[in-house]
């Protein structure tokens, strides 16, 4: 988790912010899929900033999109790759 000038209490809170929504949204979305994948989620610096609410959409989205790609994989692509920040 990158510090971007906050306190420990605050980079704490987005860890277990982003860990239990990650648990409530991404993982049912990667164990669904046919393609064994790994994801990696750092957080910007905006990130401190978001509510859980917003959190959540955007880790949906995340879901989304890979979903999306790993359609796209499965169509006709070899490998699922692209990088994506959690604002």
């Amino acid at each position: 988790m990158p510090r971007h000038k906050h306190s420990a209490v605050d980079r704490n809170r987005l860890k277990r912010r982003l860990r239990e929504l990650l648990r409530l949204e991404l993982l049912p979305v990667l164990r669904s899929l046919s393609v064994p994948l790994d994801v990696v989620v750092r957080a910007s610096a905006p990130a401190y900033g978001l509510t859980f609410d917003a959190l959540q959409q955007e880790l949906q989205q995340l879901g989304a999109q890979i979903v999306r790609r790993s359609r796209a994989t499965s169509a006709g692509g070899d490998t699922v790759t692209g990088a994506t920040d959690v604002r």
